[in-house]
């Protein structure tokens, strides 16, 4: 039996309160985004991958807070920087 890989980062997981209704970084400039995902760690909203900007993930790179969120409505799923991988 194969064991499945579990994200070890969830533990830096919190209850946050999202930085702004878009892309902080965006907004401050008068930028466009695609998607936005929530960081779960400090509450910091960032443009997805497939942004321009990818700010989301520039600030897992400068802040190392591995674990994002979907920001948009009716999603709800979890994704590790780290590992790669999707997170329950």
């Amino acid at each position: 039996m194969m064991a499945t890989a579990e994200c070890t980062h969830v533990g830096g997981i919190r209850k946050v309160t999202p930085s702004g209704k878009g892309c902080k970084e965006c907004l401050e400039t008068g930028d466009t985004w695609v998607h936005l995902r929530l960081c779960l760690e400090c509450g910091h909203v960032g443009c997805c991958d497939s942004s321009k900007n990818k700010h989301a993930r520039a600030h897992f790179r400068g802040t190392k807070h591995p674990i994002i969120q979907s920001f948009e409505p009716g999603e709800s799923w979890r994704w590790c920087y780290i590992d790669d991988m999707y997170v329950d």
